[in-house]
């Protein structure tokens, strides 16, 4: 079941978060991405911020009172007209992440629906995500749900030690 977040669930939020920034740690093969003590408080605080100060939402997926994903959207921008860009109102998915033992059931699609819905019923007119370069599966779900590739980040080790 899809529910708004609320405080009760905090702590299995943060597991969340810190189950997704372990797999995304083990993928990295820069191995800049790390898992500090701090990760689990920090970095849950910061998305709290960023829900309140740009107009967002966190949906969690429950199931029996537990929960086993979530998703997070924000507003990007409002619309922009520019000398050299033009944009409409736009949201960014800032997080989706489904506990390793419940993937691939439909419950991100599912949250994903939602949130889609939660950024149009509020005006916007896309959706931006970044998504990890080596998460080959998160590419694939993306791209299977009408997302595409829009701009690269590139990297170059210059450093050799």
């Amino acid at each position: 079941m899809i529910k708004e977040y609320s405080e009760k669930y905090n702590e299995q939020v943060k597991d969340l978060l810190v189950e997704l920034q372990e797999h995304i740690v083990s993928i990295d093969i820069e191995k800049y991405n790390i898992l500090t003590d701090e990760f689990r408080e920090k970095y849950f605080a910061k998305i709290i911020e960023e829900i309140n100060k740009y107009n967002g939402k966190m949906l969690l997926y429950t199931y029996h009172d537990k929960v086993i994903g979530l998703i997070v959207g924000v507003i990007n921008n409002e619309e922009i007209l520019e000398y050299d860009f033009k944009a409409p109102k736009r949201g960014r998915i800032t997080e989706l992440v489904v506990s390793k033992k419940y993937r691939n059931n439909g419950y991100g699609k599912k949250l994903l629906n939602a949130m889609e819905k939660y950024l149009t019923d509020i005006g916007c007119k896309d959706i931006l995500l970044g998504v990890f370069g080596y998460n080959e599966n998160a590419k694939l779900f993306y791209e299977r749900n009408g997302y595409h590739i829009r701009m690269y980040d590139m990297t170059k080790k210059i450093y050799k030690a």
